[in-house]
């Protein structure tokens, strides 16, 4: 009877510290090491590959027309009417130049290819607006290269006096 009652008694403390046990070696690892192996952790031979960067897709041409309107728009003062007009001449010339980018033509040829983009860009807003926001359409064309232009020597000249200093 006292066998019996020890035999019990020890399969009862074996059922209830089984958790703690496989708990404490790591699920039956013969090493009782946890998880690894015996050794710790290792790394692998072969390389792990890293994903490569999201290319951002470029702008089509009403994104790039979008972004300029509110600025053009804002400077001339068009009705919706004159807005739509710009805004569609804008767009048609700007894929026009994004399809001659991706031909790749030689240097002279893009250049001509250009020039008659812009001189088709500048026929259509000459009949679709007004004189005197025509002119100002182009008077804003060309001030906004200056003012590039003059922006970037002011950073220039910004950087060499902050060096000096």
């Amino acid at each position: 009877m006292k066998n019996k009652l020890s035999l019990i008694l020890f399969m009862l403390l074996g059922i209830f510290f089984t958790d703690t046990l496989v708990a404490q070696y790591g699920y039956g690892n013969p090493y009782g090491y946890g998880y690894g192996n015996r050794y710790g952790r290792q790394r692998s031979i072969v390389p792990q590959a890293q994903a490569p960067p999201k290319e951002e897709k470029p702008l089509t041409s009403e994104e790039i027309v979008d972004l300029q309107m509110a600025s053009i728009s804002e400077a001339l003062a068009l009705n919706p009417f004159e807005e739509a007009v710009v805004r569609t001449t804008l767009i048609k010339s700007v894929q026009q130049r994004i399809e001659l980018s991706i031909l790749q033509l030689e240097e002279n040829k893009m250049r001509e290819e250009v020039e008659k983009i812009k001189v088709r860009q500048d026929e259509e807003l000459k009949l679709g607006l007004p004189e005197d926001k025509y002119q100002a359409f182009m008077e804003l064309q060309e001030n906004q290269f200056k003012t590039n232009k003059i922006k970037k020597k002011n950073k220039k000249k910004k950087r060499k006096k902050k060096s000096k200093e």
